[in-house]
């Protein structure tokens, strides 16, 4: 009997050992996966991307935050990363370059999770780019011309946007005519412009250019305190035929100028589009008679979600190029008015782009569920 017990006795004790082992292996196998869902740049284990990247910390760097374009761009950063269950610090600069490059300093020191850089220039911010590349914080910058290893230029078709808006100005005004020009240097999206501008003035010999100015830091009274000058200057009708302005900020303080002086012949074509630009547009007394654009809210949600793929560990295009749409008064309803939410319904090709999404991105709305 002693010796049944003690092969009993051991048998026994085997069994143990091996179950100490297998738990021991399998509590070393839940320890590594759950390490290797935590690593940077790795898929989280199941696909629960929301989780991984919850409650991000961006900088949204501006050159300026200035006009209803400005708060529409910015309402759509908020919407997006609101979504992915992130929040946004804004920082603008006040047209300031060198306090813009002191804010992306500022940013990459307070270790912010990803950077976004609006209206930039490379001169004014490459050394900050760079040590936010030194630090792996992603970057996505919209309008500001940079380039570097891993950064996403998110940029509009701005010569596109200006041939738009003069191919219409030169048709409406039979090919020929005296114009204004409302534009400022400095803005690499205004640069853009000024090629397609160019072209437009050599290919149209009987348009002629009889004013040009602009003013980035008050565009839209000091476009009209201009405007109102100019007008002065010429003061018969036919003696200006049309004004093509480079941002909608100038268009606005314009097409308020010549309202004013009564002298609706004349049509102004914009560039960019909000609300209240839209408002203007659908004025039947206005004489603001087109733009072309793209949805502000959209350039902001792209954005946006090239940073989280970045911040996902995707790989990403080193340029991302926003087609504009052109908007007249012509496609607008007159009987009622409408708000660029609505403005898909009545142009082909405006707003709700899927433009930057991903099905992990789609998936992780879903389980952030805001």
């Amino acid at each position: 009997m002693k010796g049944i017990r003690k092969v009993v006795h051991v048998f026994t004790m085997m069994i143990l050992i091996v179950g100490l082992v297998a738990a021991c292996g399998k509590a070393n196998t839940e320890t590594t996966t759950g390490s290797a869902a935590q690593t940077p740049g790795a898929s989280p284990a199941g696909g629960d991307k929301a989780n991984a990247l919850a409650g991000k910390k961006v900088a949204l760097i501006m050159r300026q935050n200035l006009g209803t374009f400005s708060a529409q761009y910015v309402e759509g950063v908020k919407e997006q990363v609101t979504k992915l269950g992130g929040t946004v610090t804004v920082i603008p600069a006040d047209g300031d370059l060198t306090k813009m490059a002191s804010n992306l300093d500022a940013a990459v020191n307070q270790k912010f999770d990803g950077i976004l850089l609006d209206h930039g220039t490379p001169d004014a911010l490459q050394s900050g780019i760079n040590k936010a590349v030194e630090k792996k914080i992603p970057i996505v910058a919209f309008d500001s011309n940079v380039k570097g290893p891993g950064i996403v230029a998110l940029e509009q078709n701005d010569q596109k946007l200006a041939e738009l808006t003069l191919e219409q100005l030169g048709k409406d005004a039979g090919g020929k005519g005296n114009i204004v020009k409302v534009w400022v240097a400095g803005f690499p999206p205004m640069e853009s412009r000024q090629i397609a501008y160019k072209a437009f003035l050599d290919k149209n010999k009987d348009i002629k250019e009889i004013a040009a100015f602009g003013n980035a830091q008050n565009p839209a009274l000091d476009t009209q305190a201009q405007m109102e000058a100019i007008l002065k200057k010429y003061p018969n009708k036919g003696d200006i035929t049309a004004v093509w302005a480079a941002w909608d900020e100038f268009a606005k303080g314009a097409t308020r100028a010549i309202q004013q002086a009564g002298r609706t012949e004349i049509k102004v074509y914009g560039i960019d589009m909000s609300d209240e630009d839209l408002q203007l547009i659908q004025d039947a007394n206005s004489s603001w008679v087109a733009s072309a654009a793209v949805d502000p809210k959209d350039i902001g949600r792209i954005q946006v979600r090239y940073l989280y793929q970045k911040l996902h560990g995707d790989q990403t295009p080193e340029k991302v190029v926003l087609e504009p749409v052109f908007v007249s008064r012509d496609q607008l309803p007159k009987d009622k008015k409408v708000t660029t939410a609505e403005l898909s319904q009545h142009v082909q090709g405006w707003g709700n782009s899927q433009q930057g999404y991903t099905d992990w991105l789609k998936e992780a709305e879903k389980q952030s569920g805001k």
